[in-house]
């Protein structure tokens, strides 16, 4: 049981840091990303490329150790991320959506076809790391790693939303006419969101990879990609960070239980209830849009909490 709650504690994680990534391409900016599974898949088999074992079955063999494999990852999604920005950040924000869920497919297809570079259906072994730490407990040590690195990206990120680049975002998600007015660049601060919030999702994607050791197309659907990530930003609340973490540990828990019920039923009843996942999702997320448009912990709500201790400490020093 503690294994199980270690391994969803994981999970939870590298998805909190890809509802971080869409947080700031969405949430701070109000850029439509339907694809996040295409940067996700981007930097999971980029890191796999560079640190896996030599293999005969695709392009590989490096042996590069993690933390470059991550770096990779990081700057390949941001690459993808920045050709797609230059093409679509100019026109409506429905042509990102649908450019973005077209890459993603694409992304996709490439990695289940083109099987000298990725294994295609077959897959690709890349090993995991940390094994041999702490009495070989992988999954404790990866859990220690998972808690590092989503702390430091979210101290970094939230630095970003508190400086003057991030209410600059938050300007051009209120009003970009006005923005353009104040004299800034809102092609550039657009692209450098959506550039920024695909290297986050990179850095998942390369998470994914060294958790599981193991990358398959069918890993980065739409579905577990994309849509749930959505769920997580929108019900944890848009354009906060924290929301965003809490959004993927509920919604996650809520999907994993789901799974663990549906597991218990008779076989012939459990093949159908699946699809009822999907479905129960759809309900939370409707419940959670009439109930608490804002999210579970939305953006305005952190603000008057801030300006409510920014006046008890005022008020304490006097």
């Amino acid at each position: 049981m503690i294994e199980y709650a270690m391994f969803t504690l994981c999970l939870i994680g590298i998805y909190g840091i890809l509802a971080l990534g869409l947080n700031i391409q969405w949430g701070l900016t109000g850029l439509f990303n339907i694809g996040v599974a295409a940067f996700f898949a981007v930097g999971a088999y980029t890191s796999g490329i560079l640190t896996g074992p030599p293999s005969e079955a695709h392009l590989g063999g490096f042996a590069m150790p993690l933390l470059v494999g991550m770096l990779g990852a990081i700057v390949t999604s941001g690459i993808l991320a920045l050709l797609v920005g230059l093409i679509t950040l100019n026109l409506r924000a429905d042509y990102l959506a649908i450019a973005s869920i077209g890459i993603a497919e694409i992304v996709r297809l490439f990695l289940k076809t083109e099987g000298w570079l990725t294994g295609g259906v077959r897959g690709m072994e890349i090993g995991r790391p940390f094994e041999d730490w702490l009495g070989g407990n992988f999954t404790l040590n990866f859990l220690i790693f998972t808690i590092i690195v989503v702390a430091i990206v979210y101290v970094l990120l939230e630095i970003a939303r508190r400086a003057p680049w991030g209410r600059v975002l938050r300007s051009i998600r209120e009003n970009e006419d006005a923005t353009m007015a104040a004299g800034k660049s809102v092609l550039a601060f657009r692209l450098q969101a959506f550039v920024l919030g695909s290297c986050v999702m990179g850095l998942a994607g390369a998470m994914y990879a060294h958790f599981f050791g193991f990358l398959s197309p069918e890993a980065f659907r739409p579905m577990l990609a994309t849509f749930l990530v959505w769920v997580m930003l929108i019900a944890g609340g848009s354009g906060n960070n924290k929301g965003a973490l809490i959004g993927a540990l509920v919604i996650w828990l809520i999907w994993s239980g789901t799974e663990f019920a549906t597991g218990l039923l008779p076989a012939d009843l459990s093949t159908r209830a699946g699809s009822l996942r999907i479905l129960l999702i759809g309900i939370l997320l409707e419940i959670i849009l009439v109930t608490r448009p804002e999210g579970l912990l939305s953006e305005a709500g952190e603000r008057k909490r801030q300006i409510a201790r920014e006046k008890r400490r005022a008020g304490e020093e006097t």
